[in-house]
Order: structure tokens, then C-alpha cells, then sequence
């Protein structure tokens, strides 16, 4: 185990089951709630509710205008709320292809909006979406059918990466050069080979590369390293400070600081690392 869990603390609590947490550039952490709620939450773990979509929140992440992207499995929508609170649905699919449940999303350089929606669980039908900026939405050709959940960008721009929770995988697909053009075929970055109870679930980079997966069970995080080597980042049997750990990000202002939702215990936790977060694309978006 790389970090002890005695460097994790409590960043806030009394969150409704949050699934999801996200840095934003106004320099506040966002997660989401299973009633909908968006929350703001500063460094020093004060929180204020934004909004509510009356939905169910799965991954959120920001545009450079502090735009909150949501995805609302109970709206099964990509939901936008601005920072004064107001919102509206930014994407439900295609007409031929409405989502089902939309769970991650990321933004890439050119202000595309990929989305996954991870469908019925052991049903093989999850999908990928691309929403151009203003809303504009494809469905991407591209197989990701294993439950399709957290997703990230790596700190060059160059590889989209996918956790496929049923899979027990991270796949990666080369991005392409042109905003519209079609992503690569999907290859294999790394499998938790043997550990049927290992449930992946959010991604976060570092500046050197390496990859953070929270795994919701056996309550690990772990660190895939720019080489190739997985290794346990912090682990947590007995659920007293990792309960049941989902998505991850950086932020601080140094942007050291890994947030963890703790979906079963309310809240977030964070512990501060020796290498900063890779730094989001924030478009601005109209």
C-alpha cells in the first residue's frame, strides 16, 4: 500500500449517497446527490447546494464558465446547471438512441462532451456518446458494452480511457485529431485479473502520467503508473475511512489534493499526494 490511510481525512459530509466529485476552475469541488442535488464544496469543506435536478446524479464535471455538467440517470439526461443554479437538460441521446443511463463524462480539448451510458448490468448494452458543444449529440460506433462508467482524458490530450465495471477493465481509445472525427478502437490498459469482487469505478491522472481508480469494492484505490505497473494506493478492509470509494479527482489550489466520494459514508474524504493533478480541459462553452 502506497499511502497509509492516516493521510486521509473528512473534506465534508452529510452528502445524499454521492457518486460522483469533480474540480472546478472557480476553484471549488463539485459532487453530486441520489436526489439530484448539485453541491459546491469549498477546501475548507463548507458546501452549499447549487441546484437540484430532481434526478439522480452519477458523474458531474464543469466547463470554463462553471458550468455543471451532470449525468442524471433519473432525467436520463446530461444535465447543465450554471453557476447561478438554473437548469436544463444539454443532451438525451439521439432521437434513434435516447440515453438509458448516462454515467461519466469528460471534456476533451475541443469542447466535446463524452458521456457514457452504462445500460442494464449484465446485459452487455452500454454505450458512448459524443455531445459537441452546444448540445449537438452522436452516438459513437465504438465497443464499450461492459457497463461503461467513470471516464478521463490523459494529461495529453491523446487517449480517452473507460473503466467497464462488468469487465473488470480500463480500456483506452486514441482520440482523433479532428473534433468530429472517429475515436480509435478501444485496447486494454489494465484488468483486476482474479478479483471478482473488484467493482472499478472513477478515473483521475496525475501530471507523471499515472491513472487513479477508485473501486467501489473491496474499498481500494488503486494507481496504474504511466509504465504499466498497478499498484494498491490506499485500501480500506474494515470501511472506516474508504466506504465504498467511487469517483476521484485533483484539485486544490496546487491541485494535490485527491477527493474521494465515499458513497457509503455521505461524504468526501481527501488525502494530499506528492504528484499534482493533471489539469481538465475547461471549454468555454455557449
Amino acid at each position: 500500500m502506497l499511502v497509509g490511510l492516516d493521510r486521509f481525512s473528512e473534506l465534508v459530509g452529510g452528502l445524499d449517497h454521492p457518486e460522483c466529485v469533480a474540480w472546478g476552475p472557480d476553484g471549488y469541488f463539485y459532487a453530486g446527490g441520489e436526489a439530484g442535488q448539485i453541491y459546491r464544496i469549498g477546501v475548507d469543506g463548507s458546501k452549499t447546494i447549487l441546484a437540484s435536478t430532481g434526478g439522480f446524479i452519477l458523474g458531474v464535471c464543469l466547463d470554463g464558465r462553471s458550468n455543471v455538467y451532470a449525468c442524471d440517470v433519473g432525467n436520463h439526461a446530461v444535465m447543465r446547471i450554471t453557476p447561478l443554479g438554473e437548469v436544463e437538460a444539454y443532451s438525451m441521446g439521439t432521437a434513434e438512441a435516447p440515453m438509458n443511463a448516462p454515467n461519466g463524462l469528460v471534456f476533451d480539448r475541443h469542447g466535446n462532451l463524452w458521456v457514457t451510458d452504462s445500460g442494464e448490468r449484465g446485459r452487455r448494452n452500454g454505450r458512448l456518446f459524443r455531445v459537441a458543444p452546444g448540445g449537438a449529440t452522436e452516438l459513437v460506433d465504438i465497443d464499450l458494452a461492459d457497463n461503461p462508467n467513470g471516464l478521463a482524458i490523459d494529461p495529453r490530450g491523446q487517449f480517452l480511457y473507460a473503466v467497464l465495471t462488468d469487465a473488470r477493465q480500463v480500456m483506452r481509445a486514441a482520440l482523433p485529431e479532428d473534433p468530429g472525427g472517429a475515436p480509435g478502437r478501444p485496447e486494454e490498459v489494465t484488468r483486476f485479473a482474479g478479483n471478482n469482487r473488484a467493482i472499478p469505478d472513477g478515473l483521475a491522472f496525475d501530471m507523471a502520467g499515472s491513472l487513479y481508480i477508485g473501486c467501489m469494492a473491496p474499498n481500494v484505490i488503486y494507481r496504474l503508473t504511466a509504465e504499466g505497473e498497478l499498484d494498491v494506493l490506499a485500501e480500506d478492509w474494515e470501511h472506516n475511512v474508504l466506504a465504498t470509494p467511487v469517483n476521484v479527482a485533483f484539485g486544490g489550489e496546487d491541485m494535490r489534493t485527491l477527493a474521494v466520494a465515499n458513497f457509503a459514508r455521505w461524504g468526501l474524504v481527501q488525502a494530499r499526494m506528492d504528484v499534482p493533478g493533471a489539469r481538465l480541459f475547461y471549454p468555454h462553452i455557449a
